[in-house]
């Protein structure tokens, strides 16, 4: 059985796909992983391209908000900008809120000189959730994720 994970930030547009992204990549058979929104921006290009270079396809993703996710019973929650966590919405309360905030790429992309040095911030960012991401099951408690028998 698997956990089910939520990665969630302002607008499911890039840090809350990118999580979700690494964790199916990383944990297909840990996590069933989903990301939203408080707000759907649309899916972030540099995002999936960023990601399209470490060998992971974003391109079946959408921004979607909270509201259309088929279900709010996760065992965890991982918010990924402040704006997320302190709007966070009420989950039942068998569910662990956890927050890791991650830089904007965006925010920082805007006052880049160039296309590469613009890149370079989601490149930065991206790198930084997956090392959260590959230490995530040990955070959250899950012992060794690998051995059948820790799993619930």
């Amino acid at each position: 059985m698997k956990y089910r994970l939520l990665f969630l930030c302002t607008g499911n547009s890039c840090r809350s796909q990118m999580g979700e992204a690494w964790a199916r990549h990383l944990w297909p058979d840990l996590f069933d992983v989903s990301s939203a929104g408080i707000e759907a921006h649309g899916l972030n290009p540099h995002a999936v391209a960023v990601m399209q270079e470490a060998g992971i396809d974003m391109t079946g993703h959408r921004s979607k908000t909270l509201a259309e996710l088929p279900t709010r019973d996760f065992d965890f929650v991982v918010t990924v900008c402040g704006h997320a966590d302190e709007a966070c919405p009420v989950f039942p309360a068998k569910t662990r809120k956890i927050h890791h905030g991650f830089d904007d790429p965006p925010r920082l992309a805007k006052t880049a000189k160039t296309e590469e040095e613009a890149l370079a911030h989601y490149r930065r960012v991206r790198d930084e959730i997956a090392a959260f991401v590959r230490r995530l099951p040990v955070a959250l408690g899950l012992s060794d994720p690998s051995r059948p028998e820790d799993r619930r």
